[in-house]
């Protein structure tokens, strides 16, 4: 197997990361639901104010990096909690499934989490989405199924 890089992601990156989170629409059968603009994408990580982080997952192929998956995040306050993260996506290209890009993103979120000491993780998981699900068991997760999902959508 390739050695297989982490770090964090820079702006540069975020082209790939919008491939690899349309790749994820596809697969959860909903590409209609990604409207997010690239340039609103670079901003809302690297703007002025930026509200997500993520860590990229990359091997080398002819002497290029290419990203093969990242995870990205940010931080959600409970007011019962205090300051938790909160993961948005977990993405490893199809090609690289199975092969722990996964484990090694989700220890480093684990890492982050404890080194910014918040008190937990918290994520949503497709109810019909199999290998997600037995991959997050290997973390002795809690899965809730008391509540319910909504949003507003304001456009």
């Amino acid at each position: 197997m390739e050695d297989i890089t982490l770090r964090v992601a820079r702006k540069e990156d975020c082209p790939r990361l919008m491939e690899l989170i349309r790749e994820l629409a596809e697969y959860e059968k909903a590409p209609e639901e990604v409207t997010v603009s690239l340039a609103h994408f670079e901003e809302a990580g690297f703007g002025l104010q930026p509200v997500w982080k993520a860590f990229v997952a990359s091997t080398r192929e002819n002497g290029q990096e290419v990203i093969q998956g990242f995870a990205l995040y940010y931080t959600r306050y409970s007011t019962w909690k205090g300051c938790r993260m909160y993961l948005e996506d977990i993405i490893v290209t199809e090609a690289w499934r199975g092969k722990g890009i996964g484990n090694l993103l989700f220890d480093q979120l684990i890492i982050e989490a404890k080194e910014k000491r918040f008190n937990g993780i918290v994520f949503q998981v497709l109810e019909w989405n199999t290998p997600a699900i037995n991959f997050y068991k290997k973390y002795t997760n809690k899965f809730d199924p008391e509540w319910i999902n909504v949003s507003i959508e304001l456009q």
